[in-house]
């Protein structure tokens, strides 16, 4: 678990460090000046981060089932080499999709100005400035990356199912609460990563304006990684101790 947690920690400090830099130097020097080559880069890195943070989850939500509801196979499961693989293959499949992302979106002219409407550049708002039909190649793109992270969500739903079920069957009080304090913190930063991108993609038109454009942005560009390292913290016994005094 903890190797998955040194990669998330690389990942949402990725994450930050994508977007929250630039926009703070824009800022002090009163300017919201990019370049093509740098928002290309921001576009990739986002992308990429984003894709193995959510793909890591997913992850570790196999590695939670593993140790709850097969505790006698975890050595030989997730062993050093497995996880290995797996990390592997979550670093390496996003940076795949990032790679196809960011192609498609800067191979598309962009004819209705270079003024991106948001404090980073994002795929969304980079295709709005396109008035060629080829966007449509990206928007298959975004509704196949969808899916795949659609079918990464009913498998953790699925594993938590697993897990609960495994976890009331558990006879001691003790044992229960020890089995749900190690998968509380990665069902809380789940949702909190599904339930913010949900709310800035899925929102309604009728709510949107610029400024809760730029609200709803930061929330789930800077939010999520922010809190992610706060929330697995608390699992510490130290840690809440000394909350606790304060």
């Amino acid at each position: 678990m903890y190797f998955f947690l040194l990669n998330l920690s690389l990942l949402d400090l990725g994450i930050v460090s994508t977007t929250v830099p630039k926009s703070m130097a824009n800022s002090l020097t009163d300017t919201r000046a990019i370049s093509y080559l740098g928002c290309a880069a921001q576009v990739f890195l986002f992308v990429f981060l984003l894709g193995g943070e959510y793909s890591l989850l997913t992850v570790m939500a196999y590695d939670r089932y593993v140790a709850i509801c097969r505790p006698l196979h975890y050595g030989t499961l997730m062993g050093s080499r497995a996880c290995v693989r797996m990390a592997a293959a979550a670093w390496g499949g996003s940076f795949v999709n990032a790679l196809l992302h960011t192609a498609n979106t800067f191979s598309i002219p962009l004819c209705q100005g270079n003024t991106v409407d948001q404090f980073f550049c994002e795929i969304p708002q980079i295709l709005k400035l396109s008035c060629s039909d080829s966007y449509l190649r990206e928007v298959g793109l975004i509704a196949f990356s969808a899916s795949v992270i659609f079918v990464c969500s009913i498998f953790i739903v699925l594993s938590y199912v697993q897990i609960f079920t495994a976890v009331l069957r558990i006879p001691s009080e003790q044992g229960r609460n020890k089995a749900f304090s190690t998968c509380i913190p990665h069902l809380a930063v789940v949702s909190l990563f599904v339930s913010t991108y949900m709310f800035a993609y899925l929102k309604p038109p009728s709510i949107s304006s610029p400024a809760m454009d730029l609200v709803v942005t930061v929330l789930y560009a800077v939010v999520p990684p922010t809190l992610n390292p706060l929330i697995y913290s608390m699992r510490n016994k130290e840690l809440k101790d000394a909350l606790r005094r304060v």
